[in-house]
């Protein structure tokens, strides 16, 4: 098997030496980079399996390089890590595309826990692409419709954009049209870990989904919510 590749990107040159050691003790093979320049240019070169990029750096902050690699098409799971506490830094991170965030302190058994979920979940995303085949060549509802196999959808006819996560996201719920979920079931069985205190990871997505799909994202009419028990997307119409 071959060994995955981590890009770290942190300017605290304790903590980036830090999660250097144990990455490499848990064997990954890890690029170290001190500011958010050297980091893009480091995954340009050569690319990685899993992006851990530090909210605060020099040349180019966590946001802004989260920003330039989506909008660059770049899909590769990005772990945020931040010293704020602020809900408003966590939903930015989320919002510019990144897969999952940690705020500091944490523990670095935890951190290795959400890059192991990280690859588990692109593992399984390769995998269900090579079984393309097996899948529906479509899910609709209503006005949407989503192409597992060409990882696409659309809506209204009109071509939508998703990360590699919001793309999981929906398709977890196209599968189950009608099923609720819980935020705590959906960071499972999408994010690949259940974790207290995460469930706004969830919500962050839910509403970007919301954005691309709905006509009015606050009146969602096709990812609803379930006050006191979670998520669903609607039954299709017959």
């Amino acid at each position: 098997m071959d060994m995955k590749r981590i890009l770290v990107a942190d300017d605290q040159t304790d903590i980036r030496n830090l999660l250097v050691l144990n990455l490499r003790n848990a064997g990954y093979e890890v690029t170290d980079v001190a500011d958010g320049l050297a980091a893009l240019a480091s995954e340009s070169e050569r690319g990685h399996d899993v992006l851990i990029l530090d909210l605060m750096m020099p040349g180019m902050d966590g946001l802004e390089l989260c920003k330039t690699l989506r909008g660059r098409g770049c899909s590769t799971p990005i772990l945020m890590l931040t010293a704020k506490s602020t809900e408003l830094d966590r939903v930015l991170g989320l919002e510019l595309g990144a897969d999952d965030y940690l705020t500091k302190p944490f523990s670095l058994a935890e951190l290795l826990a959400r890059v192991k979920a990280l690859l588990r979940r692109a593992e399984l995303l390769r995998t269900a692409q090579l079984s393309a085949q097996t899948q529906p060549q479509a899910l609709r509802n209503g006005e949407l419709e989503i192409l597992p196999m060409k990882r696409q959808v659309l809506m209204r006819g009109a071509p939508r954009d998703f990360t590699a996560l919001e793309f999981d996201l929906l398709l977890h719920f196209a599968q189950h049209p009608g099923h609720v979920f819980s935020r705590g079931q959906l960071l499972n069985s999408v994010w690949g870990y259940s974790h207290d205190g995460y469930e706004h990871t969830v919500t962050t997505h839910i509403n970007r989904l919301r954005a691309k799909l709905e006509v009015d994202p606050l009146r969602p009419e096709l990812i609803l919510t379930v006050r006191g028990a979670g998520y669903k997307m609607r039954e299709a119409p017959r």
